[in-house]
């Protein structure tokens, strides 16, 4: 991959100017290259995959606006994702130096620049996933990854070059995602 696309993907122009708690900017960015690194990552990835994730797809109905065909082809892809994790040519773990407790908020203070990176990313023309998964085994990928204490990865984002077309995903309608005042009422401004 060029060098140029990364350092354009991950341009702080796109990443590192997103909001976050207190603009305390206590994020960093861990851009892995290494094989053994991201293949002893993946080990912990698959394990999660085949524990968790893949019975939940197969078990499950298909998300709002998505039919059934369409959602085992996501499955597919999610599984050959899985298998062929480590072979992107490059991944950036973003993490944040938030002590040896984090909570459940302190992701409001990485995920949109996560997000900023995927889209500068998709821009480009190359494909990404924004994967959060390695946290069902957060001390044996972290210790992978190398992180010292009180650093905590929040997602790793693979990028390279897509198999495919990639576009625009199925979503259900608004009338069915948004409510107005009370869990279940429709928003009346549909």
């Amino acid at each position: 991959m060029p060098k140029i696309l990364l350092i354009r993907a991950k341009d702080p122009a796109r990443g590192i100017c997103a909001p976050n708690g207190g603009n305390s900017q206590k994020w960093r960015f861990l851009v892995i290259k290494d094989p053994e690194i991201k293949q002893a990552v993946q080990g912990w990835y698959k394990k999660a995959f085949d524990e968790v994730i893949g019975p939940r797809y197969l078990n499950s109905e298909p998300p709002p606006g998505v039919t059934k065909e369409r959602y085992l082809r996501q499955h597919s892809a999610v599984a050959y994702l899985t298998d062929h994790f480590h072979e992107a040519p490059v991944w950036i773990v973003a993490c944040l130096v938030d002590g040896p407790n984090p909570n459940r908020a302190a992701g409001s203070s990485i995920y949109p620049a996560v997000q900023n990176v995927v889209l500068a990313t998709r821009a480009l023309g190359l494909g990404t996933t924004l994967r959060t998964r390695h946290l069902l085994y957060e001390r044996e990928t972290e210790a992978a990854l190398g992180l010292p204490p009180g650093v905590h990865s929040y997602a790793i984002v693979p990028i390279g070059y897509p198999l495919g077309k990639f576009g625009p995903v199925g979503r259900g309608p608004l009338k069915e995602i948004v409510y107005q005042d009370h869990w279940g009422s429709p928003y009346q401004g549909l």
